[in-house]
């Protein structure tokens, strides 16, 4: 078994989803008492969304990319970043460590293409939603991305760092965000990306008819296939 090299802490409250999906599905594949081998550098969320908000994402990834150099040191075989907002800076990590980084987007994309989807919505912090590097990832698969309006957007951005990150699941926050997946649909969306890991604390698959993809199972999903492959594969 490879060990994951876990980069958490935006926010612990989904980090910590990372780290018993990613236990159970080495369980249900091994079995016993199996776990997973992994090591975690988690951070100071504080310091990183201040940055965020300043737009100085140069210094997010210096914080980030001495984490990955930290992880590889303690025996960490791949990196998963355990955030969709700060692969902004995934290229910065893969320059920082020689070990690969299993790219969030580029998991997803395999997800949709499982399930035929071609046409998806994204839902996200701003910067995931109104910024490149996320989308433009997942248009090089052939995933054409619809975005919400600008109050929507602004809407999803409040929710995710005034509440999910906090811990805290209202539910005029949960029916909003299902009336905006109701609306992404509408406009032709074959499913949902919920692009924020936050996101699955606060709607889940059984809550709408319209597909959705969670990025925080569905990576967590790609990490335990990674570190069961063989060496060969």
């Amino acid at each position: 078994m490879k060990t994951i090299g876990l980069i958490g802490g935006m926010s612990w409250e989904s980090t910590q989803t990372y780290y018993r999906l990613i236990n159970q599905g080495v369980k249900a594949r091994l079995g016993g008492l199996h776990s997973a081998r992994l090591v975690l550098y988690s951070v100071d969320f504080a310091e990183i969304e201040t940055l965020q908000r300043r737009g100085d994402w140069a210094a997010t990834a210096q914080i980030l990319g001495a984490a990955a150099r930290s992880l590889a040191a303690a025996g960490a075989d791949f990196l998963v970043l355990c955030t969709n907002t700060m692969h902004k800076v995934a290229p910065q990590l893969e320059q920082a460590v020689e070990i690969p980084l299993l790219h969030i987007a580029d998991a997803t994309a395999k997800a949709l293409h499982r399930r035929g989807v071609t046409r998806v919505g994204l839902l996200g912090t701003r910067f995931t939603m109104e910024q490149a590097f996320y989308r433009e990832r997942l248009e090089a698969h052939g995933i054409e991305v619809l975005v919400p309006d600008a109050a929507q957007r602004e809407r999803v951005h409040a929710v995710i760092y005034d509440e999910l990150c906090r811990g805290e699941i209202r539910a005029d926050s949960k029916a909003a965000y299902l009336a905006i997946v109701d609306s992404l649909a509408g406009q032709g969306a074959q499913g949902v990306i919920l692009g924020c890991t936050e996101i699955g604390l606060l709607i889940q698959p059984g809550d709408t008819d319209v597909p959705l993809f969670d990025t925080t199972a569905i990576h967590a999903e790609q990490a335990v296939e990674a570190a069961l492959a063989s060496p060969e594969s």
